[in-house]
């Protein structure tokens, strides 16, 4: 990614199915990625990374007829610019925009050519697709590997890389087995609430809100990460406290289990734990014993 500047729009089809679309090319002199995704609403969002610091930039917009515009906001959440492509083709081999500064109205040309697409059905096999991710670490940042196996009719996240920012060295490559989000696959945070930032990733959606993910801390001996072993039902993370808070949600919101745990060694130790359910009797939930 080294002099280069990526892009990544999200798009998904009518019924939710990413149809990600990998292009290279540059933006007036400078070199460009650009992976597409438009949701079936005409809603877009992008994130797009200048290579002389690597930090992802999260960027919303809209396909409206056949225009597709992108907004990049500052930190107030104010517009500054937009990359605008008139008669956009998600099927085209090449697509041509601008990219226009708002307050000085000065414009470069985008010119992009289709590198890959992310199809998905029983019959198609390919491997180790790369994507970017819209989040990076201070000094890092993460590329996910995305592979689509014969007879599954959607792809599977199969590792993650992380980079350093500036040289593109690349620093470390895990093997996984995810479901794939696209660009948001990784989050970040601190989440043994040592002050340092580590990164997580999205690993499964349940029946209702319920979520899992992998969670994966930094040793600064190594310099590399290693996976926690913390497991829970979307689990969340307070910093304030120190505490991580599990949630899971199941028969029609009528069960509801709660925990919070503290961190010791590296290693989540329950702390409580309380379960409800909902009584028709009563028309409440009531406490029962947790399984």
């Amino acid at each position: 990614m080294k002099q280069t500047l990526i892009i990544f729009t999200s798009l998904l089809t009518s019924f939710n199915l990413l149809g990600q679309t990998s292009y290279s090319g540059f933006i007036d002199k400078y070199p460009i990625e650009l992976v597409t995704n438009i949701y079936s609403d005409g809603d877009a969002r992008a994130v797009y990374v200048y290579s002389d610091h690597d930090d992802p930039i999260i960027i919303n917009g809209k396909l409206k007829q056949d225009t597709l515009t992108l907004f990049e906001k500052d930190s107030i959440g104010k517009n500054k610019a937009t990359l605008t492509f008139k008669n956009f083709n998600p099927n085209a081999g090449k697509i041509e925009g601008l990219w226009t500064e708002l307050h000085s109205n000065k414009q470069l040309t985008i010119s992009l050519t289709k590198i890959f697409e992310i199809d998905y059905g029983d019959s198609i096999e390919w491997k180790n697709k790369e994507l970017i991710q819209s989040v990076a670490l201070k000094d890092k940042y993460f590329k996910l590997i995305i592979s689509k196996e014969k007879e599954s009719f959607y792809a599977r996240v199969a590792g993650i890389k992380i980079f350093e920012k500036k040289t593109d060295k690349l620093i470390q490559q895990i093997n996984l087995e995810c479901q794939i989000l696209g660009l948001d696959n990784v989050s970040v945070g601190d989440y043994n609430f040592d002050g340092i930032s580590e990164f997580s990733v999205f690993e499964q959606s349940y029946a209702g809100p319920n979520t899992s993910s992998l969670y994966f801390l930094y040793n600064p001996k190594t310099g590399n990460f290693f996976e926690s072993g913390f497991r829970g039902t979307s689990l969340s993370f307070d910093s304030k406290t120190k505490r991580i808070h599990e949630h899971n949600q199941c028969c029609a919101g009528k069960s509801h289990m709660s925990a919070e745990y503290k961190v010791v060694n590296n290693k989540m130790v329950l702390i409580k734990k309380t379960c409800l359910e909902y009584d028709d009797k009563i028309e409440d939930f009531k406490k029962v014993k947790c399984d």
